[in-house]
This record gives structure tokens, C-alpha cells and sequence, in this order.
């Protein structure tokens, strides 16, 4: 996946400026794929420059109206009914839990907590954010509610399983690792 592919992909719905596709970044693709405005805008004029897309109006202090062409709606279908990409199997908070035992066990289960606590705020605005729409207006909409969904569920996940987490690391026993004197011995 590419900020390319989600640009295509909005403009397939409708036409829209920088300052559009950047709002919907902000307001709920952004959960999924962030991006910033530098960002955004740079990439919109290289689909410009290859064909993909088309200014279609200009307005006021040189903000463009973007629309796909036939090029460009082609390579959103192809880009949608290609290979699935394997998902990115980098994560540093569990790289970071692969380590907790480097801590003292208190230590390491309060970072677990906080972990959880940040989780449950994520799930809470997840969950403002799935009320507060009417998710039926058209396929984008629909769809989006299939992405927040599952970062609702995401983040609950997450925070049952920090929480888990937290108290195996309190109950369990472990050793300091060997030179490691400053870390205590679990008794």
C-alpha cells in the first residue's frame, strides 16, 4: 500500500482538493495510513505528472480540484485486485516487551498499564467516532466503518492483552540476567 494508492483510491469517490483528501486523512484514513500535508501534496502532483490524475478546476490562491482519469481509475482496480501485500511485521512496543525482563518487574508491568491505558483512550475516541456517524451514506462510508471497526477491535485487544500481560509479569518468576546486578532477582 502506498499514500499513492489511498490518494487514487479517494478520488475514485469523488474530486476533491489537497485540502479534501488532507481532511479525510485527518479525520479517518489518517487512523490507518497517516500522512502529512507535505506529504499529500507532493505525491498529488506526481499522479498529476504521470497521467493518473487531472487538475480539473483552479481556484483562489492555487487551490487545484483533482478528479481521476481513466488511467488512474484503472490503477486503483489494479492495485485492489492484485496480490495481497503482507502486513508489516514490525511492531516496537512488542519488540520493547520482548525486553521487560531487563526491568524490575513492577517497572516493566507499569509500562504494560500505560500501554493499555493509551489503548483504552484510542478505543474510547474509536468508539465516539463510530457513533457519532451515519455509516450508510455510500461504499467509502460503508467502508470506513469496516476500517474503524476493526480498530475498535484493535484496541480492545490491546487492552486486554496488556493488562494480562501486566499481571503475568507480577505473579511470574524470573532471574536478572547474568551481570545485570541492578535488576533484582524475582523471590
Amino acid at each position: 500500500m502506498s499514500l499513492r494508492h489511498a490518494l487514487l483510491g479517494l478520488l475514485v469517490f469523488r474530486p476533491g482538493s489537497g485540502y479534501d483528501l488532507l481532511k479525510i486523512f485527518d479525520t479517518s484514513l489518517g487512523h490507518v495510513w497517516p500522512a502529512r500535508q507535505s506529504q499529500i501534496y507532493g505525491e498529488l502532483t506526481r499522479l498529476d505528472a504521470t497521467g493518473l490524475i487531472t487538475v480539473t478546476d483552479e481556484g483562489p490562491r492555487g487551490r487545484k480540484q483533482y478528479a481521476l482519469t481513466p488511467e488512474g481509475h484503472a490503477e486503483a482496480r489494479r492495485w485492489l485486485a492484485g496480490t495481497e501485500e503482507h502486513r508489516p511485521r514490525r511492531n516496537p512496543m512488542l519488540l520493547q516487551t520482548f525486553f521487560l525482563g531487563l526491568l524490575p518487574a513492577e517497572e516493566a508491568a507499569a509500562r504494560l498499564l500505560r500501554y493499555a491505558d493509551t489503548a483504552a483512550e484510542e478505543y474510547d475516541e474509536l468508539v465516539a467516532l463510530r457513533d457519532s456517524e451515519a455509516w450508510d451514506r455510500d461504499a467509502l462510508t460503508e467502508c470506513g466503518r469496516l476500517v474503524l471497526e476493526y480498530g475498535v477491535r484493535q484496541r480492545a485487544l490491546e487492552q486486554e492483552w496488556a493488562r494480562w500481560a501486566a499481571e503475568r509479569l507480577r505473579e511470574g518468576r524470573r532471574t536478572a540476567p547474568a551481570g545485570r546486578p541492578d535488576v533484582p532477582k524475582a523471590g
